[in-house]
C-alpha cells in the first residue's frame, strides 16, 4: 500500500464539478473565501441552517421552503425547514424538459430489457397513485412492497410518496415469516407483490408464501399482484388480491397531483438487518431522505441532469432508495435484477457499457469477487462516460481501490461511501476534489459532523481508534421506530452511549489526509487479551491470499480471555495445510499485529450473510458459543450456520 493517492483530479476537472460549484455558489452568497471543499465542510458544520438551505435551492427541491431552514438544538431536538410544504415524488418526477427520454432502464440477468420514458412513468405513477385513494389509501397510511428490483416498485413507491403516505419494501427472496416480520409491524393497507423472480438462472414462484403470509398481514385491504414471471398471475387464491394490470385499467389518463406535506412528515420505514432479533422498523421523513440524498448525489458523488446511474442493490437496501433518489436530479437510473455475476463475472461491467453509465454503484465484496477472478473491464469493455463507482456495503481495502484503477480505468473517481439504513444515508463518503488513497474513505460528507471517540465520549486524533460518532443534527435523523412511544428503544440505539451525539456503532480512525479508515462494525469488534481489533483489519491481510475466497473472524470466549477464530472459506482446488495456516498467521503478524493472530484457523464451506450481502460476525459467534440465533429469516443463506455448530477444531 502505497502513501501516494491512486489518483487526482486535474485543476479542470475540479473546476466542472458539481461540488466547486457550490462552493463557489456560497462564497458568493455570503461572501466568503472558502478555497477548497475542506473548508467548505467546516462551514457547513458550524453553518448548518445555511448550508442546507443552500443545498435546497442548488440541487433543484420543488417546494415552499417556508421562512427558516433551521432551528438550531441538540441532535434530537433540531429542525430543519418547519415550515416547509413539499412533497419528494414532485422533485423526483420533474424530469427534463423533453419528457421522450429514458427515465428508468431495467435490466434482467436473462437479458431482458426494458426502458421507461419520463411521460411514460410519470402516467403510470399518476394511475398507481390514483388506484391507491380509491383503495382508500392517504397521508400517513403505510404501503408494502414485497418485489424485485423492477420498474413496478419504483412506480409504487413513487405513488405512495405522491400521496402522503409511507413505503416500504422488502426483497421477494424473504420467506413469510422474513415478510411478516417487517410488514407485520407496520401494518400496511395495500401489498405490492410478485408472482416470482429469478436469480441464477432459475425462476422463484412467490405465489405459494404470498398464500401463507397473506393471513398473517390483516391490515391489508388489497394484495396487487405485479407478473414478474407471468403476463397474467394466477392470484385466484389468495384473497383481496388483483392482478396489476386489471387493478390500474380504471385509472389511465389520471392526473398527476402531489400531496405537499411537511418536512416532519414520515415517507419511509426501512428495517435494521434482524440479524440479532425481530428487524428493528425506522421511521424517515421523506423530505430529509430527498434533501439528503440529492447532496449526496449531486455534490459527493457529481451527478448530474442527464447522466445514468446504476447501483446494484435489491428492493430490501437502503441503497435502492438511494438509487430511486437519483430521479430527483433529473437522471436516468438503471435497474438490474438477478444475479451481478450471472451467467458471467463481468455481467454488470457489459451493462455498464451498454448503458454508458455514468454513477456504478457496488459493493465491496463485488469488487474484491472481481478482482480474485482476475476480471479486467479495462482491457475487455469500453467505459467512456463512467466518471464515478461507487463501493458500500462493508470496508473496500486498500487492494480493492488498487484494483479499480489498474483494473478497471485509472481516470475515475472512486467513492467509497460509509453510513447505513439508520440514516438512510452516509456518515463520511466522496469528494470529486480531492485525492483517493488506498483504503480510505476521503472524508466527512458535508453537513456532517462526524468524529471518532474513545470509550469515554473524548474525539481522538488521526490514527487512534475508536467508535464513528456524529455531533450534531442531520435531516435524515429518523422521526424515530414505528410503535416506539416513549422513544426509549430509539435512544437506547444511538444516543445513550455518548449522551448529545449519534454513536453509530462503526469501529473508525481517522487519517493522516482527513480521510477515514472503517474497520467494521464495533459491536462485531474483536476484544483479544484487552485489545480491540476491527475484523476488517483482518480480511485485509487473509483475503489477498488467492487460496482464500473470503473469511469471517468471530472472538470465542476461552479460559477467561477471548481468542479469536478465523473461519475461511477455500478456493476450489486448495486446502488448509499447515503451511497455509502458517502464512496466514505470518502475514497477518507483520501486516497487521501479533494481535490479530487468530489462534484458530479452520476452513467452511460457506459463510452466511444478510440478503444484502454482509457477512454475519455475531450470528456466527452465537453459533459458536451454543447460543441460538434469534432471526435466521434475516439471512440468504441460514443453512450455513450448521457449519460453525460443534466444531472440534474450537473444543480442543
Amino acid at each position: 500500500m502505497t502513501e501516494l493517492p491512486l489518483w487526482t483530479p486535474d485543476a479542470a476537472r475540479v473546476a466542472r464539478t458539481n461540488l466547486d460549484a457550490f462552493r463557489r455558489t456560497v462564497n458568493a452568497r455570503f461572501d466568503l473565501d472558502l478555497a477548497d471543499s475542506v473548508a467548505l465542510h467546516a462551514w457547513s458544520v458550524a453553518e448548518s441552517g445555511l448550508f442546507w438551505d443552500t443545498v435546497w435551492d442548488a440541487t433543484g427541491v420543488i417546494g415552499d421552503k417556508g421562512a427558516t431552514a433551521h432551528v438550531p438544538g441538540g441532535i434530537l431536538d433540531a429542525r430543519f425547514f418547519p415550515g416547509a410544504r413539499l412533497n419528494m415524488a414532485e422533485t423526483m418526477l420533474q424530469g427534463p424538459v423533453d419528457l421522450s427520454l429514458p427515465a428508468i432502464h431495467a435490466r434482467q440477468e436473462n437479458g431482458d430489457r426494458r426502458t421507461l420514458t419520463w411521460e411514460q412513468l410519470r402516467h403510470a405513477v399518476a394511475a398507481t397513485a390514483a388506484a391507491l385513494r380509491a383503495e382508500g389509501v392517504g397521508p400517513g397510511d403505510r404501503v408494502a412492497a414485497w418485489l424485485p428490483n423492477v420498474p413496478e416498485a419504483v412506480i409504487a413507491m413513487l405513488a405512495t410518496i405522491s400521496i402522503g403516505a409511507v413505503f416500504s419494501s422488502t426483497s421477494p427472496d424473504f420467506g413469510a415469516s422474513g415478510v411478516v416480520d417487517r410488514f407485520g409491524q407496520i401494518e400496511p393497507t395495500v401489498l405490492f407483490a410478485a408472482d416470482g423472480y429469478q436469480y441464477g438462472g432459475q425462476r422463484f414462484d412467490c405465489l405459494e408464501r404470498l398464500r401463507e403470509l397473506r393471513p398473517q398481514l390483516p391490515s391489508v385491504r388489497r394484495v396487487v399482484v405485479v407478473g414478474h414471471l407471468a403476463d397474467t398471475p394466477a392470484v385466484g387464491a389468495i384473497p383481496d388480491a388483483v392482478e396489476l394490470h386489471q387493478w390500474l385499467d380504471p385509472h389511465g389518463g389520471a392526473p398527476l397531483r402531489f400531496e405537499r406535506v411537511g418536512f416532519e412528515h414520515p415517507g419511509f420505514v426501512l428495517y435494521s438487518s434482524g440479524t440479532t432479533g425481530k428487524p428493528k422498523c425506522i421511521v424517515h421523513r421523506a423530505a430529509g431522505v430527498l434533501l439528503k440524498h440529492l447532496q449526496e448525489q449531486q455534490l459527493q458523488c457529481d451527478v448530474k441532469a442527464g447522466d445514468v446511474v446504476f447501483y446494484f442493490t435489491t428492493c430490501g437496501w437502503m441503497m435502492w432508495n438511494w438509487l430511486t433518489s437519483a430521479l430527483a436530479s433529473r437522471a436516468t437510473i438503471v435497474l438490474y435484477e438477478g444475479n451481478p455475476a450471472h451467467p458471467g463475472p463481468t455481467r454488470l461491467f457489459d451493462l455498464a457499457e451498454r448503458d454508458e453509465v455514468n454513477l456504478f454503484g457496488v459493493s465491496a465484496k463485488f469488487i474484491d469477487a472481481s478482482r480474485k477472478a482476475g476480471v479486467r473491464p479495462r482491457d475487455t469493455h469500453r467505459l467512456p462516460a463512467l466518471r464515478t463507482i461507487c463501493s458500500t456495503g462493508s470496508p473496500l481495502v486498500a487492494e480493492g481501490f488498487e484494483w479499480v484503477y489498474d483494473a478497471v480505468k485509472p481516470d475515475v473517481h472512486l467513492a467509497s461511501i460509509s453510513g447505513g439504513t439508520d440514516l438512510c444515508g452516509c456518515f463520511v463518503g466522496g469528494d470529486p476534489t480531492r485525492p483517493v488513497y488506498a483504503g480510505e474513505i476521503q472524508g466527512s460528507m458535508l453537513g456532517m459532523a462526524a468524529d471518532v471517540f474513545d470509550e469515554r465520549g473524548h474525539p481522538v486524533g488521526p490514527g487512534v481508534k475508536g467508535e464513528l460518532a456524529c455531533t450534531q443534527a442531520f435531516p435524515t435523523v429518523p422521526l424515530g421506530f414505528w410503535r416506539d412511544d416513549d422513544g426509549s428503544r430509539f435512544r437506547a440505539a444511538y444516543f445513550d452511549r455518548f449522551p448529545g451525539a449519534w454513536a453509530h456503532g462503526d469501529f473508525a480512525a481517522w487519517t493522516g489526509h482527513g480521510g477515514m479508515h472503517i474497520f467494521g462494525r464495533s459491536d462485531a469488534t474483536l476484544n483479544a487479551s484487552g485489545v480491540r481489533i476491527g475484523t476488517a483489519e483482518i480480511y485485509r491481510v487473509v483475503e489477498q491470499f488467492p487460496e482464500i475466497v473470503e473469511a469471517i473472524a468471530v472472538g470465542q470466549a476461552w479460559d477467561d480471555d477471548t481468542r479469536i477464530v478465523l473461519f475461511v472459506r477455500l478456493a476450489t482446488g486448495a486446502a488448509l495445510t499447515d503451511d497455509l495456516q502458517q502464512r496466514l498467521k505470518g502475514a497477518l503478524r507483520q501486516q497487521a499485529s501479533p494481535r490479530h493472530v487468530p489462534a484458530r484457523i479452520v476452513a467452511v464451506d460457506d459463510i452466511p450473510r444478510t440478503r444484502s450481502g454482509k457477512i454475519v460476525e455475531l450470528a456466527v459467534t452465537d453459533v459458536v458459543h451454543g447460543r441460538p440465533v434469534r432471526n435466521v429469516e434475516a439471512l440468504a443463506n441460514p443453512e450455513a450456520l450448521t457449519l460453525f455448530a460443534d466444531r472440534p477444531e474450537l473444543a480442543r
